[in-house]
């Protein structure tokens, strides 16, 4: 992929591992980092989340949007948003308006209220290496069997044409 077609997104919602497995097999994503993101104001404390660098002539923020919302609780406030916080980190302003108007038309699409929020990116801390592709090293293992492959299932079913052969 050429590096002038590649853009950043941050997301956050659930496990930074399932949400390292969901974006990494998608045709368009270059590269996933896996880690934490902190914000501004009530985000400003780290919470679990990904860094996804994608190609806009393969795969639209859109899709992407919309695939966060479906392989996490996007529409549940419960007592792990802290660590867990259902969010778009954005890298600019133009790409927030974007993100914003794109969770908006999914929402009306969706008949749903998403407790998703659209943030500026501050700052960010990588994982340890030994956690990164974590799905990748351990899908056999219980967690992924049990969080991460029904994400995949449902990311089968209804994106199956920007899922990677792999």
């Amino acid at each position: 992929m050429r590096n002038e077609l590649l853009t950043q997104i941050g997301f956050g919602g659930g496990c930074h591992w399932c949400t390292e497995a969901v974006f990494a097999s998608l045709k368009g994503v270059a590269k996933v980092e896996q880690g934490w993101i902190a914000s501004e104001g009530d985000a400003e404390s780290f919470s679990e989340a990904v860094i996804v660098t994608f190609n806009t002539e393969h795969i639209s923020l859109k899709d992407l949007v919309h695939i966060h919302l479906l392989t996490h609780s996007s529409s549940s406030a419960h007592k792990f948003r802290q660590k867990y916080r259902s969010a778009i980190y954005t890298f600019n302003n133009e790409q927030m308006s974007q993100a914003k108007h794109i969770l908006a038309e999914l929402a009306d699409e969706n008949a749903k209220e998403y407790v998703t929020q659209v943030l500026p990116f501050k700052a960010f801390k990588l994982n340890d290496e030994k956690y990164q592709q974590y799905y990748l090293k351990h899908a056999d293992k219980p967690f992924c069997k049990t969080y991460i492959d029904p994400k995949l299932a449902t990311l089968r079913q209804q994106y199956a044409h920007y899922v990677k052969a792999d």
